[in-house]
């Protein structure tokens, strides 16, 4: 009998300097067009974010700077590229939104997580509006009182 994968370990990679760098507008799943070899990396979890962002051509969603490190295992009459630009499975009304979003209004598109959905990877992508310094100064403020916030109610607790 085999388990279903829990939320937990389904997840591959996130991108954590996006929701600092931006402030994250919407969300979409996405597809991503996958190699053999890709996919089997992304199951030993060799996979970053940090860099990567959509682009728009011919009417297609690409994803560019997503790093695949491949595993040694891979042939050795085969050269992988590990930061190829990769297609991202969107329909047409999602890929017109997105577009339009971002050549009008100037919004990013970024990939923010990548993940197992059942046996599909799927990349959650957003459009995201950069932040000030100001901002992010901030968030930092937010994140350490909640961090704070929670050892005061530990301790309180105990």
């Amino acid at each position: 009998m085999t388990k279903k994968p829990s939320a937990s370990n389904s997840t591959i990679a996130q991108n954590k300097r996006a929701t600092y760098d931006y402030f994250i507008e919407e969300r979409i799943e996405a597809g991503i067009s996958l190699q053999g070899w890709e996919v089997k990396s992304l199951r030993a979890g060799k996979a970053q974010l940090t860099d990567s962002y959509v682009i728009f051509k011919d009417g297609e969603a690409l994803i560019i700077g997503m790093l695949i490190a491949p595993l040694k295992t891979v042939s050795t009459h085969f050269i992988p590229d590990a930061t190829r630009t990769r297609k991202l499975l969107l329909h047409r009304k999602e890929i017109d939104k997105m577009m339009g979003l971002a050549d009008r209004k100037g919004y990013t598109i970024m990939a923010l997580s990548l993940y197992w959905k059942g046996r599909n990877a799927k990349c959650q992508i957003g459009l995201g509006r950069g932040k000030q310094q100001h901002d992010k100064r901030e968030a930092t403020k937010d994140r350490d009182w909640q961090r704070e916030k929670a050892a005061l109610f530990k301790k309180s607790v105990n």
